[in-house]
């Protein structure tokens, strides 16, 4: 097989008329012909941090989108369904990811719960991470969220680190905020990555010690308008991620638009692609080929370098999409699931409470982490309820691994005027959350999840609208398109209840997030996460 067009050589800056010759799926000859053909050949784009689950695909669906906007890999942290069903949940995104021709590199989970602070699924210790290791499937550790346990130096999430220090594979970072002695304790432990930056400052600082910064684009968390300016000097330690990218999202386009974000700003495209297609390749030592002779045939090919269009991907020499068409097969799998709860009752959403002020979560639109404020308490018959009219909304999270007491808090910014909205994606360990107008319609929109056991839904006096996702409470077991139009159709309805987020389910979902500050709510309370304590939701 011969593939024509101008190809772009990101190693030594240079763009020339040639042709890439194919055979047994490897790279056999580039040379330089002459020909009329316009087109570009380049690396394949790489996602250098992703939860596939985020997606509500299982990985072989999800890769039938993704390599329509030429993304040929991803590094993936399997952390949320491992969360719910621990290795077991591992080793199903690896077996269903090989049975699709996209490169999936999964690492195994570090913070399996993510802290001690909330009730997941299962559980993942220093045990398990050393066996994970052993296996050639598993690429790296994945994001050690647990930074305080970095720095104080507990003994279990050191002995993760070195088991991957053993088997000589990278060890990835999340450190929120993460600044000066503290951050060069957490870098000395051996960690070498972070896309949490939230700010050029601590992006830049980062940089500056050494630590490869990962620019993230995601469906909540969108920091490339913040960190995008640090490319041109420091691309060479600067990757590009999405980290949760929600269906309908992702039917929209992937790595593809940052690259073309980039560019629009005027940066050098050279340095762009090293960031999107090669960086990726070399830091966590990835069997992706990066247009050399010899290499896998992953590569992409492109109208411009521009828009980045593209034309065609290629995966070990299979075409495996053109012009926008997808030709990754349907693979059939058994459904896994980890739900097992009663359905509640009204009575359990209400907080009895005489107190004139509360402590409120404030969401940011775009961002995972929340600031703590407080409010005037809206109480009726003695029960704390939501405050439509100030926008401080009831919200709750609710065991969905056993039946136990929900726990209660209040949001401001999610801007529903009607209604309610749940979630059993609800991060890390997958809870059910809902927030809204009434402890009734929480209750209806709780329940429904309980039913599908999982999804994500939206529900009025009068409505219902429901996505179940019955693959671990997080995925769905329907096609790509399906789950992406049903789920833009959820998000549509989410809007029309007076949410002004751009992303209310994936805002929404973070929310429970304890390891990302300030202020969040677990299945066991309302969480401090500055201090790392439970705190009272009325101020005293």
């Amino acid at each position: 097989m011969i593939v024509q067009g101008n190809i772009v050589d990101i190693q030594t800056k240079r763009i020339f008329k040639g042709e890439v010759e194919v055979k047994e799926g490897k790279i056999i000859q580039i040379r330089e012909v002459n020909h009329a053909v316009e087109n570009y050949i380049l690396p394949g784009f790489i996602d250098a941090h992703i939860h596939i689950e985020s997606s509500m695909l299982v990985p072989s669906e999800f890769a039938k989108i993704a390599v329509t906007h030429g993304t040929v890999a991803t590094v993936s942290d399997p952390h949320e369904i491992a969360n719910v069903l621990g290795v077991k949940g591992v080793d199903f995104m690896i077996e269903n990811g090989k049975k699709a021709p996209l490169k999936f590199n999964f690492g195994a989970p570090s913070c399996v719960p993510a802290t001690s602070f909330e009730s997941a699924g299962a559980v993942i210790d220093s045990e398990d991470i050393k066996k994970m290791m052993q296996n050639p499937d598993i690429k790296y550790l994945a994001e050690m969220m647990n930074y305080p346990g970095v720095i104080y130096q507990d003994e279990e999430v050191l002995k993760k680190i070195a088991w991957a220090k053993h088997y000589n594979k990278p060890v990835d970072g999340h450190t929120p905020g993460l600044r000066g002695e503290d951050l060069d304790k957490y870098i000395a432990a051996g960690i070498y990555t972070d896309h949490e930056c939230f700010t050029y400052e601590e992006g830049l600082e980062k940089l500056q010690k050494g630590m490869k910064v990962i620019i993230r684009e995601g469906s909540a968390a969108k920091n490339f308008e913040t960190l995008i300016d640090l490319l041109p000097e420091y691309y060479e330690n600067m990757m590009f991620c999405s980290d949760d990218k929600h269906p309908d999202d992702l039917l929209l386009g992937h790595i593809n638009q940052l690259c073309e974000r980039a560019i629009a700003k005027g940066m050098d495209v050279y340095k762009v692609l090293q960031a999107a297609c090669i960086n990726p390749v070399e830091h966590y030592n990835l069997d992706v080929g990066t247009l050399n002779e010899g290499d896998d045939a992953d590569f992409i090919v492109v109208k411009d370098l521009q828009k980045f269009e593209v034309l065609q991907t290629y995966i070990n020499g299979e075409l495996v999409a053109e012009n926008g068409k997808s030709f990754v097969a349907h693979v059939d799998f058994e459904v896994l699931n980890n739900f097992d709860t009663d359905k509640k009752n009204v009575a359990d959403f209400e907080f009895h409470s005489a107190s004139e002020k509360i402590r409120v979560i404030e969401a940011l639109d775009g961002e995972l982490v929340t600031n703590e404020i407080e409010a005037d308490s809206l109480i009726k018959d003695g029960n704390l309820v939501s405050d439509v009219a100030n926008d401080v909304l009831k919200m709750t999270v609710v065991n969905r691994y056993k039946s136990a007491e929900p726990s209660i808090a209040f949001i401001k910014n999610f801007g529903l005027k009607e209604g309610a909205i749940a979630s059993s994606v609800g991060h890390d360990s997958h809870n059910i959350i809902a927030v809204g107008v009434s402890d009734e319609l929480i209750c209806k929109a709780v329940n429904l999840l309980i039913e599908n056991k999982g999804g994500v839904c939206a529900v009025t006096s009068l409505e219902e609208k429901v996505v179940p996702l019955p693959v671990a409470g997080i995925m769905s077991d329907k096609p790509a398109i399906e789950i992406g139009k049903a789920y833009a159709e959820l998000d549509a309805m989410a809007k029309q209840l007076g949410s002004k987020l751009r992303a209310p389910y994936m805002t929404l979902s973070f929310m429970a997030l304890l390891v990302i500050p300030s202020l969040k709510l677990s299945d066991k309370g309302l969480f401090d996460g500055n201090t790392f304590k439970f705190t009272s939701l009325e101020v005293k």
